[in-house]
Parts: C-alpha cells; sequence; structure tokens
C-alpha cells in the first residue's frame, strides 16, 4: 500500500487560496437581489410556504449542500437558517466539512488544483490533514457524528488528548461489553503514540469561529452531518488519517441523518448543488423509513423536496414523471432519484448565491 509517512506536508499559512470570508461572504441582512426569471421565483416562493408550514407542524427541515454553497460565502446565512430554526438539520459531503472548517480556521480556503496539483503540493497542508483527522479519531472515541466531532473542535477552539493509560483502561474495561468502544480506543492510542500527542487540551485558534456553520450546529444543537466518500477528501492523504474513524463517525452521521429522513412525513426537504451525495443518501435514507413505516401499516408521501442547481432544465419533472432513457434528462442523477421518492419534488434552476438569499428574504418577509 502507499506509505503515506514519506509524504511532505506544509503549513496552511503557505498555501494561497482563491476564496476569502471577506470577499465571499454574503450578509443575509441585506436585500436580495431579484431572481433572472419568474419560474425561479414560484420556485422559492412555494419553497418558502412549504418550510414555514412545516416549521409551524412540527416537521423536519432538512437542508443538504454541496461545497460549493460554503465556496459561495452562503455560511452566514445558513447560520441565520438553523439560528432562527427555519431549518432544523444541516447535511454535506466530506468537501463541505473542509471547506467550512478552514474558513472558521484561517478565513480562506480553495487552493488552485491545477497549479499545486503538478507541485506535488495539492492537499497536503499539515493543519486541515492533522486537525481534521484527529478530530475525527476523537470523535469515534467518544460516539460523536462526523460533523459533530469537527464542530465540537471548532466551537471549542481545541481538543481534548486523553492518556495512554486512560485509553488503555478504556479498552479493557470495554473489550467484552461494548468491544465497538474498545476498538475506537485502540485506534486513538495508535494515533497518540505515532504522534507523540501529550494529554490534555491542545489549544486550536480558530479567527473565524462565527462563520463555521459546524461550530454554530454544535452550539445550537442542530444536527450537522457529514457523508463523505473514501479518497474524495484531501484529509484522506495524511497519515493520522484512520479509516476506521472516518467509518465510525460517518455511520452515525448517516444514520441520525435517516432518523430524521424517517420523519419526513408533512417536512421539506431542500438539497442544493449536490449532484450526487444528497440524492443517494436520501434514496437509501427513504427506503429504510417507508421499510419501518409500511411495517406499521404507514405511508409516507406527504413531503417536498426541492431541488436547486445551475443545470437548466429541458424536462417538466412535475408534468410529465422521469423521461425515457434515450432524454438527456434521463441521467441527472440528482433530479430522477428524487423523481421517485413520492411525495412532490420541484427543481429551482439557479445560482445558490441568489437563491437561498431570496429565500431567507421571503421567510422573514411573510413572518412580520
Amino acid at each position: 500500500m502507499f506509505d503515506r509517512t514519506r509524504l511532505k506536508t506544509k503549513p496552511l499559512r503557505m498555501r494561497k487560496n482563491r476564496v476569502r470570508i471577506g470577499e465571499t461572504a454574503i450578509n443575509p441582512d441585506a436585500p436580495a437581489a431579484p431572481l433572472p426569471d419568474r419560474g425561479a421565483e414560484d420556485g422559492v416562493r412555494q419553497l418558502a410556504d412549504g418550510i414555514r408550514a412545516a416549521r409551524n407542524n412540527g416537521a423536519p427541515r432538512i437542508l443538504a449542500f454541496g461545497a460549493h454553497a460554503i465556496k459561495n460565502g452562503l455560511g452566514p446565512l445558513l447560520i441565520r437558517l438553523i439560528e432562527e430554526a427555519w431549518i432544523s438539520a444541516l447535511a454535506t459531503n466530506g468537501a463541505g466539512i473542509i471547506h467550512d472548517w478552514e474558513l472558521a480556521y484561517i478565513g480562506e480556503t480553495s487552493e488552485d488544483v491545477r497549479t499545486n496539483i503538478a507541485l506535488g503540493e495539492f492537499g497536503l497542508w499539515e493543519e486541515t490533514g492533522k486537525y481534521l483527522n484527529l478530530a475525527l479519531n476523537l470523535g469515534a472515541w467518544r460516539g460523536l457524528g462526523y460533523g459533530e466531532s469537527v464542530g465540537a473542535m471548532t466551537a471549542q477552539n481545541g481538543l481534548d488528548i486523553p492518556s495512554e493509560c486512560e485509553l488503555l483502561s478504556a479498552i479493557e474495561e470495554n473489550l467484552v461489553s461494548a468491544p465497538e468502544k474498545s476498538a475506537a480506543a485502540c485506534d486513538l492510542l495508535e494515533v497518540v503514540r505515532q504522534f507523540e500527542l501529550e494529554p490534555g487540551k491542545l489549544h486550536i485558534k480558530h479567527r473565524h469561529v462565527d462563520h463555521g456553520v459546524q461550530a454554530a450546529a454544535f452550539r445550537l444543537g442542530i444536527a450537522y452531518t457529514g457523508h463523505p466518500m473514501f479518497g474524495h477528501d484531501i484529509i484522506y492523504t495524511h497519515p493520522m488519517s484512520i479509516g476506521s474513524a472516518i467509518g465510525r463517525t460517518a455511520e452515525r452521521d448517516f444514520l441520525q441523518f435517516a432518523a430524521a429522513i424517517a420523519e419526513i412525513e408533512s417536512g421539506v426537504y431542500l438539497s442544493v448543488g449536490s449532484a450526487v451525495m444528497s440524492p443517494m443518501i436520501f434514496e437509501k435514507s427513504f427506503s429504510m423509513a417507508t421499510n419501518i413505516a409500511v411495517q406499521d401499516g404507514k405511508l409516507i408521501r406527504d413531503h417536498r423536496i426541492f431541488v436547486v442547481d445551475l443545470t437548466p432544465s429541458s424536462w417538466n419533472w412535475q408534468r410529465d414523471g422521469e423521461p425515457p432513457a434515450d432524454d438527456a434528462a434521463y441521467y441527472l442523477r440528482f433530479l430522477k432519484t428524487f423523481s421517485r421518492m413520492g411525495g412532490h419534488m420541484q427543481y429551482v434552476p439557479g445560482d445558490n448565491r441568489l437563491i437561498l438569499p431570496r429565500l431567507y428574504h421571503l421567510l422573514k418577509r411573510e413572518e412580520r
């Protein structure tokens, strides 16, 4: 196997970034720009109505998004949406976790891939690899989820490192009654020894913690689930990356997400710019939820799914259903999958930097 210990990483401060908070962050209180067409405006109005009704009924309002929502400066708006309880749960992919953390840590993110891949530097940044993996290793031992582990580190400006004695005791005490806890302690013990980590508080100053969506979710007790895929994210290049820790935290997040989907009746699911992760985790979660519902003699059918993406729509999914396999629209996974998930699915094409501020503006205006 590839020996990651031979890799040379560089300090994150040496990386040139393309995204900076001061240049991209959207002010939720600024006037929302008008949407370019009437169809998008109608779609956002229906979305706002759906979220408002779901909140009034105590039903879930789940927002799943890709990493570009973070890179596009929407973090402050996402924070406002959960602070004011318009959104009850957030979900993103591994890249969304990373970009959100880097913005909270240094106020910048998004390197030049073309330039850095040629230099053998792409993704090989010490703090991102070390701190995120360490947060996940600790989170796996403490029974936290993927997003929760990173959110806790960010909100608390550091990590509490256990001693070897504490971990050895945990291994012995849980070996028979709770072997998974024992195994997680073994994994963390390996990291503590290999990297000679001193027990106690490891202080990690996040200079822009108020921009961290994960930190805000942790502070508010809101689910922020991470749904990574092995090999997709730069943190897997770091030798501190332990696959079992990633698996434990990510599995916990998937099951937490599935539990929210199981309550989606009368609720709203909003998928923004995630062409693969969001439809895939929804599909599996909805299948599990329906399996249990059918056993109880119930159905899940009064839910609304709104999909936001830049791709122009050449097919009327609401009117005509699923297109035939010889139509290019059939291969738009983020629409085809959601069209099969029952309830009401609506596509709102447009830039998330326009759609989400307009949505928040409508929610606030109608609340007054």
